[in-house]
């Protein structure tokens, strides 16, 4: 979905979790510190709400200050240098593979305009499926004012307003494919993205799955959109090949201008800044990046607004039905970002555990509780929205709200223990 994040430090009073209890802090000040002394608390942010709007939220502002600040000189004395390079660097080579998974995706799709046929079509659909856990992992580095806050909104907007891009069931007409008073240059197309609604999404992920697969009218799978719809030499036709070649290589620079705002070897890039920044600043974004995601985003938008209002259109993935992909991937990537990709070397959970074994195990345990609740989850995900309330499929995915739900509480914990603020949107 996509709704505003409001960060409460705009207000008059700020929800914070130190040691698993809220307090609420009037304005900015001081705090009770669970170990001794007091927690310093800025009450401003940067920028406002940020971002172009996207799966969920419109990417979460910067704080002024991730860092919590004590009368007690000895509270945070840590240094974090290796795991926040081990964190960036992960985040290039993450960005790296989803960048090239979409250029599969791409070779794919041009594969299939040169031949349209229903072969050519299902290696698309095949690349666009298995392009995908590579940028859902990445989705762990959101939430912050990291660079991809301002292209989030076109590369993986939902959900997604079928009819404003081409066709539906009740209207053969529709969409700006069907018009050919709306010019298809990229420009034109990225110039109307959520424009007037924020479900009038024209770019990324979802527009390249409708464009594939077409509305998701089946009980039993995903959408069947005719290869025909491609073949060339109609108005129509070309105008809907134009399209799809269009969003499919604006996505693939999108991917690859993140890989180059993560090169620290570049001295102006996003990375090299994020390198200088004061320790606990950079990791208050890292940590708000994988609790915001796992206690707001995940678990609010995608799964609990979709339970409640039993429509498959709030469905993640539904032209595809790959939804379930997308809920373990992203679990994948948050538990990646927390223990790293090389048992031996540096992590957050290492981090952690230096200051609090107990805390560090409570929140490794947490991680394994949500991969199984999520493993347990039933697939194709519209056929558990469409289940009865108190049936299995139903109890598995309210097990696996609860369990996001707890996993976001304790990064919450995680964070108060290293010294940093970690807000998460209610």
């Amino acid at each position: 979905m996509t709704t505003r994040i409001r960060l409460w430090t705009n207000i008059s009073t700020s929800m914070l979790i130190i040691g698993g209890a809220s307090l609420a802090v009037a304005q900015a000040g001081e705090v009770p510190a669970a170990h001794g002394g007091t927690f310093q608390l800025a009450a401003n942010t940067e920028g406002g709400e940020g971002g172009e709007g996207g799966e969920g939220g419109e990417g979460g502002a910067a704080l002024s200050t991730y860092s919590l600040g004590s009368t007690d000189p000895n509270a945070f004395a840590y240094d974090a240098t290796a795991e926040i390079a081990a964190y960036a660097a992960h985040v290039k080579s993450s960005y790296a593979a989803a960048a090239a998974g979409a250029r599969e995706l791409q070779t794919a799709v041009d594969a299939f305009l040169a031949a349209p046929a229903e072969e050519t079509l299902a290696k698309a659909r095949e690349a666009w499926v298995k392009a995908r856990p590579a940028y859902l992992k990445t989705e762990a580095f959101r939430f912050y004012d990291g660079p991809i806050e301002e292209v989030e909104g076109r590369i993986n907007a939902w959900p997604l307003n079928e009819a404003f891009i081409d066709y539906v069931k009740d209207d053969l007409k529709a969409g700006i494919i069907n018009d050919p008073a709306k010019p298809l240059t990229l420009e034109a197309i990225t110039a109307a993205n959520q424009v007037s609604d924020e479900a009038d999404v024209t770019t990324g992920w979802h527009a390249i799955e409708f464009l594939l697969w077409g509305q998701d009218l089946s009980d039993t799978g995903p959408g069947a959109r005719p290869a025909s719809d491609y073949t060339p030499g109609t108005e129509t036709n070309d105008r809907r090949r134009t399209y799809l070649k269009l969003v499919t290589d604006l996505l693939v620079s999108d991917l690859e201008g993140l890989v180059a705002d993560w090169d620290a070897a570049k001295p102006d890039s996003y990375a090299a800044r994020f390198l200088k920044l004061p320790q606990r600043e950079a990791l208050g974004r890292a940590m708000n990046g994988m609790a915001v995601l796992a206690g707001f985003e995940f678990m609010s938008e995608r799964l609990a607004v979709a339970l409640d209002s039993g429509d498959q259109e709030d469905e993640h993935s539904c032209f595809s039905d790959t939804t379930k992909q997308d809920f373990v991937y992203d679990l994948e990537g948050m538990a990646e970002a927390w223990f790293g990709t090389d048992a031996k070397g540096p992590s957050f959970a290492k981090l952690l555990a230096t200051r609090d074994a107990k805390l560090a195990e409570e929140v490794s345990a947490l991680f394994a509780d949500a991969k199984a609740k999520i493993a347990a989850l039933g697939d194709p995900w519209d056929r558990v929205l469409a289940a009865d309330k108190g049936t299995p499929p139903r109890d598995a995915a309210e097990a696996a709200v609860a369990s996001l739900a707890a996993l976001a509480e304790g990064l919450k914990k995680a964070g108060a223990k290293l010294g940093v603020l970690v807000q998460i949107p209610s």
